[in-house]
């Protein structure tokens, strides 16, 4: 009787352990499967405001507070534009000044903790850059996917995807260029986004099933008379954006694609973003559960860069930096096709901020890219 009841219990400790494991493994999945806007992505350190001066704010020092270029400046209830590194401004040894360009909402204050972010504007393209647009519905898959459309005089068109942690105010970083090209562009957000439908359970599947949504962009874009267009995704947006050039029924009309870290080893990406939530011994717990309950095997969408299968030019573009999109698949998709992929290694840039890094390099590459295919 003795024996069995330590027997029972010991089993009944071993199901509690392996149940925890399965939770923590999908709670870690979470910080990917339901990222969502207006918070770091794990593993996106929080950087504390030591001083706001005229023009400028003080950071306490870190790699991330030492990034080059613009950014945005995130935090509770903050929203701000901060430059470069202002080198000639004494400063302790332990602190990072950089410009403050502006203020969306709120002010910075000492002791607060925020974080950069490449979503650098907020706001519609009329309030955050003075550009005409019109608020359009693109009807999608799972209902109306509330997009801007910014015309231009060109029948090519520029289709814009964000990516992970950021919203359709991320692409606003590259209107101006695209504007100034006379190229419309429709910028869209997609389901699990503020106004879009909700995915079923709440869970991403890393550009996976939100593609069919960009796909009906292409839809509404070719209805409104777009005859062809280009599609320009970041992260998983940009992997929609393989996938679209992939499987589309309109992928004869798509001419182009730009694609800024294109996430393409989603357990890679798992693995960076759940790395600072559970001990490294629950991971792969982690990946098999994100694997059953999205249906993505571990190279799925690296299937989705067959290079074998592209048509169309592309300009790849991927910071040395990036945690979550490993480059070397990059690399590796540019080599297996030069004639068609020209690829753009941004020094110094983290994921999905190679414009951040380098505005003037970033813009001049697209729009040379853009130029043949107006």
């Amino acid at each position: 009787m003795v024996l069995r009841t330590a027997a029972a219990l010991a089993a009944t400790t071993l199901i509690g352990a392996g149940a925890a494991a399965v939770a923590a493994g999908r709670y870690a999945g979470d910080a990917a499967l339901k990222a969502g806007p207006g918070k770091p992505l794990p593993g996106e350190p929080r950087l504390t405001v030591h001083d706001v001066g005229a023009g400028t704010v003080t950071l306490g020092r870190t790699p991330a507070a030492l990034r080059p270029g613009t950014y945005g400046l995130a935090g509770a209830d903050l929203h701000a534009i901060v430059g470069p590194v202002v080198a000639d401004v004494s400063h302790p040894h332990d602190r990072v000044v950089r410009r403050l360009e502006s203020l969306a909402r709120g002010l910075p204050r000492p002791g607060d903790h925020v974080w950069l972010t490449p979503q650098v504007h907020t706001g519609d393209p009329g309030e955050a850059l003075g550009l005409d647009h019109r608020d359009v519905d693109v009807p999608g898959e799972l209902g109306p996917l509330p997009a801007w459309f910014v015309p231009g005089s060109r029948d090519t068109w520029v289709i814009t995807v964000h990516g992970l942690g950021t919203t359709r105010e991320h692409p606003l970083n590259v209107l101006p260029v695209l504007h100034r090209q006379r190229l419309p562009v429709l910028d869209i957000a997609y389901r699990g986004d503020p106004g879009a439908p909700r995915p079923a359970h709440g869970i991403r599947h890393f550009g996976a099933g939100e593609w069919r949504d960009l796909d009906a962009a292409i839809r509404y874009a070719i209805r409104s008379g777009a005859r062809r267009v280009v599609l320009h995704g970041w992260s998983t947006g940009a992997t929609m954006a393989l996938l679209a050039a992939r499987d589309s029924a309109l992928r004869d009309r798509i001419s182009g694609l730009v694609l800024d870290a294109p996430l393409l080893d989603w357990p890679a990406a798992l693995r960076a973003l759940a790395a600072h939530r559970i001990p490294a011994s629950l991971i792969p717990l982690a990946v098999r559960a994100t694997e059953g309950r999205t249906g993505l095997g571990p190279g799925s969408l690296l299937a989705a860069a067959d290079p074998a299968r592209l048509t169309v030019p592309v300009l790849l573009v991927h910071g040395t930096d990036d945690t979550l999109a490993p480059p070397v698949h990059s690399r590796e998709l540019a080599a297996a096709r030069p004639e068609l992929i020209t690829l753009r290694t941004v020094r110094g840039a983290g994921h999905a901020g190679s414009w951040n890094a380098g505005p003037q390099g970033y813009e001049e590459a697209l729009r040379r890219f853009l130029v043949p295919l107006m």
